[in-house]
């Protein structure tokens, strides 16, 4: 194979007369320019806010649950698969729903591998090794799972448009005859601790996406490595930051950034991108979080005076998933049905909950006003 020099790595002259992409080490030299200092400055200041609603919340699985939800949603969408927060919620209570399973299954996936990965950061560092580990929990029963699942690819892939070929792609990797040694530097890179952690793990997405280790899925593991390194960091207690709505509103951008670095070795510029799109996310996370916690804690208020204690538990509940059957609202509070059916009537009584969809196809309850706090828009603005 011949190579030249790039701005960020090297072309590497391939035997099918194609040239890849194989980037340098990291880190790179960049200059902590005061615009950039001041977007890591933001996005440092607002991430901590983040953290400290997140560590104040009685039960702080309950609400990550919500939004472990909607970044599986929103990462997905980048993908192509078009499910929305209301079907996967609605469907996780054991509602019927019109979207495809396969679509379901692919954002649930997303679910499992995320929740799969802060149980393993108690036994695993985050590793290749754990990295193969989310690969093929994202890649089960899914359209991609015939692309090697927590396996790291042994042929050429590429990125372009629908029916391109390496030789017209838009970006082709690292052959994989440089993967192992591309992704030990990455791993190397990944457990030092001279950086600030928001830029390391800027760096470390850019790289990962240039890599692109596996046939399939690489964007959605990428995204699950920024949420839980920085779980694995002590930055952030759950993942209540999904950083892929600013990703999917921004979509241009984020891909313009990325090809950039490669292209021109535009650090400062993807970092100051990837810096405001986590402060924008922090606040917009930050709002939602207060917001859900004032309607439980109202709700709470409202049942305090009930004699069964189902009730209470039944609205805990709601920050995990706002949509409920009865026999699913049983089942989790360990109780007959006809008592569960009580604590749903109550709540409905009380305004809380709203009888959705079908009642011939089973009874499917929403808490409505939760549901829109996280339906709504993300708010990337400043």
């Amino acid at each position: 194979m011949q190579s030249r020099l790039h701005s960020s790595g090297k072309l590497v002259k391939c035997p099918g007369g194609y040239e890849a992409f194989v980037p340098n080490p990291l880190p790179p030299e960049i200059e902590m320019t005061p615009r950039l200092l001041r977007a890591l400055s933001e996005a440092d200041r607002l991430v901590g806010q983040l953290a400290g609603e997140g560590r104040s919340l009685p039960n702080p699985h309950l609400l990550m649950r919500s939004f472990v939800t909607q970044e599986a949603v929103l990462s997905s969408r980048i993908e192509g698969t078009q499910a929305t927060l209301g079907e996967l919620l609605a469907s996780d209570a054991g509602a019927a729903v019109e979207r495809s399973p396969d679509d379901l299954r692919e954002v649930g996936n997303y679910v499992v591998a995320l929740e799969y990965g802060m149980a393993r950061l108690d036994s695993l560092p985050l590793s290749l090794r754990l990295i193969r580990e989310l690969h093929e929990k994202l890649m089960q029963g899914v359209r991609g799972d015939q692309a090697a699942p927590g396996e790291f690819r042994r042929s050429q892939n590429w990125i372009g448009p629908p029916g391109c070929t390496v030789n017209n792609a838009s970006f082709v990797p690292p052959p994989a005859d440089r993967l192992t040694d591309c992704l030990g530097q990455w791993e190397d890179f990944l457990h030092d601790r001279n950086l600030p952690p928001l830029i390391q793990v800027g760096m470390l997405h850019y790289q990962f996406e240039a890599i692109h280790p596996f046939l399939d899925g690489n964007g959605r593991v990428g995204r699950l490595l920024i949420t839980l390194f920085l779980i694995e960091r002590g930055i952030l207690p759950t993942p209540l930051l999904y950083l892929s709505a600013f990703f999917e509103a921004t979509r241009s951008d984020y891909y313009d950034r990325l090809t950039a670095v490669s292209h021109n070795a535009a650090w400062a510029n993807w970092l100051e991108y990837f810096l405001n799109g986590v402060a924008r996310m922090s606040a917009d996370a930050l709002r939602r979080a207060e917001r859900i916690n004032g309607l439980l804690t109202a709700w709470r208020s409202q049942v305090a005076g009930s004699a069964s204690k189902s009730v209470s538990m039944l609205v805990d509940l709601l920050a995990e998933n706002p949509f409920w059957t009865i026999n699913r609202a049983a089942e989790r509070l360990d109780v007959a049905y006809t008592t569960a059916q009580r604590a749903i009537e109550k709540l409905r009584s009380l305004g809380v909950l709203e009888q959705t969809g079908d009642a011939h196809r089973g009874r499917v309850y929403c808490a409505k006003k939760l549901m829109t706090i996280l339906d709504e828009p993300a708010r990337i603005g400043g």
